[in-house]
């Protein structure tokens, strides 16, 4: 099957309010003009400077996505142009997203990463911690970011009840979170859900899935 094909077949299988991000990550230009010219906008990568490198020498219309874990000294790279950021944890990222937004003159949209897997190797905010941070005075000065939402990565097992359970913990996150108001945030995405689980992370509430290896093939590592 082609990348095109590829993508047609998912688009076909998922609800029309679910945002479809093409994960390009370690993917050559060639293969996200493929997904481009069948009518891909939304990509998806996990290190700033490869983005960054994607950026300059592809179309300007494409939104690019930052859905890895972010460094907070590489966020300057990517202010004039990300769209959403996929990973926010921690307070201090935000600051700094904020702090390269406002020397861009843009707002960045930000989805907070909530820990919902049982291995220690995911990053992410308890539910608790994200409600703190919602709540703190410490937002009301960042005028150049604003939460959209969250983000959640279920544990890489077989077991699909576990991922399902996991996959139920960001959606009431979520439920939890949006009933809090103030300028910074209005949540309206789930974005969880991958090439192997999407279906399921969708009958829990998704409404943002990153596939990466369904529509470009298996990764390669460099």
């Amino acid at each position: 099957m082609s990348i095109k094909e590829n993508l047609e077949s998912i688009l076909n299988q998922i609800p029309k309010e679910v945002t479809l991000v093409a994960v390009s990550k370690t993917k050559p230009n060639e293969d996200i003009m493929e997904a481009y010219q069948a009518g891909q906008r939304i990509f998806g990568e996990n290190k700033i400077q490869e983005m960054a490198e994607k950026y300059e020498s592809l179309p300007k219309d494409i939104q690019w996505h930052m859905i890895g874990h972010v460094q907070t000294n590489k966020v300057k790279y990517m202010a004039p142009f990300v769209s959403l950021i996929h990973g926010v944890d921690r307070l201090k990222l935000l600051k700094e997203i904020n702090k390269q937004a406002s020397a861009n003159n843009r707002t960045i949209n930000c989805l907070l990463q909530i820990k919902i897997a049982e291995e220690d190797s995911k990053f992410g905010m308890s539910i608790q911690d994200a409600k703190n941070l919602l709540q703190s005075k410490d937002l009301e000065p960042l005028n150049h970011i604003h939460i959209t939402g969250v983000m959640g990565m279920a544990t890489f097992t077989e077991d699909q009840n576990q991922i399902k359970n996991e996959f139920d913990r960001l959606k009431s996150a979520f439920d939890s979170l949006k009933t809090i108001e103030n300028e910074r945030c209005d949540l309206k995405t789930i974005s969880m859900g991958m090439s192997g689980d999407y279906e399921l992370a969708i009958q829990s509430g998704s409404n943002m899935i990153r596939v990466g290896s369904s529509i470009f093939g298996e990764r390669n590592y460099h």
